[in-house]
C-alpha cells in the first residue's frame, strides 16, 4: 500500500512538473503571439480584466487623476478595472527581481519608470516588449525619433516603455519673501548667504533633491561634458568637483546649517508651505500652481527656471515580463496616450503634467483641447519652458553622483 502511495506521490509530482512546464512555454508564446494580434483582438483579450498600475504614489494630484479620471474612463471604454498600486519604483524593481529569480508570474502589469530605474530593469531583462509599435495613439500621436522619446537619461528605449508625461525641474519660491529671483547659481548663492537658514533641498537618493545637485552642476559646469562621459567615479568626480566645492560653500547658510536636509520632497514642500524656508523646487513645473489651488501652498508662490536652464526628461510606462495581463497593461498604456487622457493630465486642476503628444500630429480641434487649457497664476508657459530645457544625465551617472554627494557633502 506504501510503495502504492509513493508510485502516485511521484506520479503526481511528474504531473505538475509537466504541466508547470508546458504552462511556462504556453506563457513565452502567448508573449509572442500577442504582439502580432490586431488590436482589435488585445482589446477583446483586455476587456473585463483588472490591470494593476504599480507606480509612486506620493502626489495625491496624481493619485486622483489614477482615480478619478483614469479609472472610470478606463472601465467605461474597456471594461477594465484599474488597481492603482502605489509603491516606490525601487521597491517595484526588487519585486520584479525577486520574482524573476524563483520565475514565478508577477502582480503588476504596468509600472510607472524612468532615469537609473529604467537602466536597471533592462540591464536585468525584466521588462516586456517592444511593444509600443503595436498602439495604435502611440503611432498616431508620438514622434518617433525624438530625443525625448527614444532615450530615457539617455539610454536607449528600444520599444520597452511609452511616454507617459513630461517633466522639467523649476524652483519655486514666495514672492512675499523673495524680491529676486536668482538667475543661476551665483545668485542663488548670494540670496541664500543673505538669508540664512531659509533654504535646503532634498537629500538624495530623493528625486528632486537628486535633480537640483545636477541642475547646480550644469549650471557651474555645463551638460555637454557628461553626455559621453563614461561611468568612472573619478572621472565623474573630477569633471563635478566646481559644483562640490559651490554646494560646500552654500551648506552652512542652509536650513539648520546643513547639519541635516530634508528626506523627500514632501517634506520640504510641508517646510515651505509652513514658511520655514522660502523656497521649494519640483519636477513638475505646474504642481506649485495646483498646491496653491488647494490651498497647501501661499498664494503668493510663484516658479522660476535658471537662465541657462534646467533639467527636462519624460517619464515612462513599462509592462514587466511577467505581467500576468499583458493585453490589459497595452490598452490602458495606449488609452493614456490619447488626447483626451493627455489634455486631461496637462490640466493644472488635475494634475498639471505636461504633454507627450507631437504638437504637428494635432488636427485643429486636438490642438484647441490643448489651448483652452488655462495655466494658472504660478506656473510657467510651455514656451518659456522649453526654451530653458536641457537634456538628462545618462543614467549610470546619476547614482554615482549621488555618491559623490554624500561623501563630501553629507
Amino acid at each position: 500500500m506504501m510503495k502504492k502511495v509513493i508510485s502516485l506521490i511521484l506520479l503526481g509530482g511528474l504531473i505538475f512538473n509537466l504541466l508547470g512546464c508546458s504552462q511556462k512555454a504556453v506563457v513565452a508564446d502567448d508573449q509572442e503571439v500577442l504582439l502580432e494580434k490586431s488590436w482589435e483582438s488585445i482589446l477583446e483579450e483586455a476587456a473585463g480584466t483588472e490591470v494593476s498600475f504599480y507606480g509612486w504614489g506620493g502626489s495625491q494630484m496624481t493619485n486622483d487623476w489614477l482615480d478619478n479620471f483614469l479609472a472610470p474612463r478606463l472601465e467605461e471604454e474597456y471594461h477594465i478595472t484599474l488597481n492603482r498600486v502605489p509603491m516606490n519604483i525601487d521597491e517595484v524593481l526588487n519585486k520584479l527581481l525577486g520574482e524573476k529569480q524563483v520565475n514565478a508570474v508577477g502582480t503588476a502589469d504596468v509600472i510607472w519608470i524612468n532615469g537609473e530605474n529604467f537602466y536597471t530593469a533592462r540591464t536585468n531583462d525584466l521588462l516586456y516588449g517592444p511593444f509600443t509599435h503595436t498602439l495604435p495613439n502611440f503611432n498616431q500621436y508620438i514622434d518617433p525619433d525624438s530625443v525625448e522619446v527614444t532615450y530615457d537619461f539617455g539610454f536607449p528605449v528600444d520599444g520597452y516603455e511609452a511616454p507617459y508625461g513630461k517633466a522639467q525641474f523649476v524652483m519655486v519660491y514666495d514672492e512675499a519673501r523673495v524680491d529676486q529671483v536668482p538667475q543661476g547659481h551665483e545668485e542663488l548663492m548670494e540670496l541664500v548667504k543673505n538669508n540664512p537658514g531659509k533654504f535646503t533641498y532634498p537629500a538624495p537618493p530623493d528625486f528632486t533633491g537628486s535633480a537640483f545637485i545636477r541642475n547646480i552642476i550644469y549650471d557651474i559646469v555645463g551638460y555637454e561634458p557628461f553626455i559621453t562621459m563614461d561611468a568612472d567615479k573619478d572621472v565623474v568626480a573630477e569633471a563635478v568637483q566646481p559644483a562640490m566645492d559651490y554646494l560646500r560653500e552654500l551648506k552652512p547658510y542652509l536650513w539648520r546649517n546643513g547639519e541635516t536636509y530634508p528626506a523627500t520632497l514632501a517634506q520640504l514642500d510641508n517646510m515651505y508651505a509652513d514658511h520655514e524656508v522660502f523656497m521649494s523646487m519640483n519636477y513638475n513645473p505646474n504642481e506649485a500652481a495646483g498646491k496653491m489651488l488647494t490651498g497647501e501652498f501661499p498664494q503668493t508662490t510663484n516658479t522660476f527656471v535658471f537662465e541657462k536652464g534646467t533639467i527636462g526628461n519624460t517619464h515612462f510606462l513599462a509592462i514587466p515580463d511577467n505581467a500576468p495581463n499583458k493585453a490589459g497593461a497595452l490598452a490602458v498604456i495606449n488609452f493614456i496616450l490619447s488626447v483626451e487622457a493627455q489634455a486631461s493630465k496637462y490640466n493644472p486642476d488635475h494634475w498639471g503634467d505636461l504633454p507627450v503628444l507631437d504638437n504637428t500630429r494635432l488636427n485643429d480641434s486636438e490642438r484647441a483641447i490643448f489651448d483652452a487649457i488655462e495655466i494658472p497664476e504660478g506656473a510657467l508657459p510651455q514656451d518659456i519652458l522649453l526654451k530653458h530645457r536641457v537634456p538628462e544625465m545618462p543614467a549610470n551617472l546619476v547614482p554615482i553622483i549621488e555618491e559623490i554627494w554624500m561623501e563630501n557633502i553629507l
